[in-house]
């Protein structure tokens, strides 16, 4: 099996943006953090809008479970009003490697 990935695991991309008070609060840092800890990869970064953008790929329920997060948890002093995903699609490889923020 390529990509470290087992019989019968379906792989998804999606991506994300997260309204709110996201920016100065370590919201990337706890996200890659968590992308790591999940076993996803992606990149997240500010937009000028002062919302988070990102892409996450990896296997199904462990995206679900980045998303929950997302929208949900985040950073331990931010403060989520919106999550928005989008383009999410079943993908037959990482098209990225390792989780990083971008600038």
């Amino acid at each position: 099996m390529s990509g470290g990935k087992s019989a019968g695991t379906k792989l998804v991309s999606v991506d994300f943006e997260i309204s709110g008070h996201v920016q100065g609060v370590c919201f990337r840092m706890y996200t890659e953090k968590k992308g790591l800890q999940l076993g996803l990869v992606g990149w997240v970064r500010n937009t000028y809008q002062g919302t988070v953008e990102g892409q996450i790929q990896g296997p199904a329920n462990m995206v679900e479970d980045m998303k929950v997060w997302l929208s949900k948890e985040g950073s331990p002093t931010s403060r989520i009003t919106k999550a928005s995903f989008s383009n999410q699609r079943t993908i037959d490889t990482l098209e990225l490697s390792g989780f990083k923020t971008r600038f």
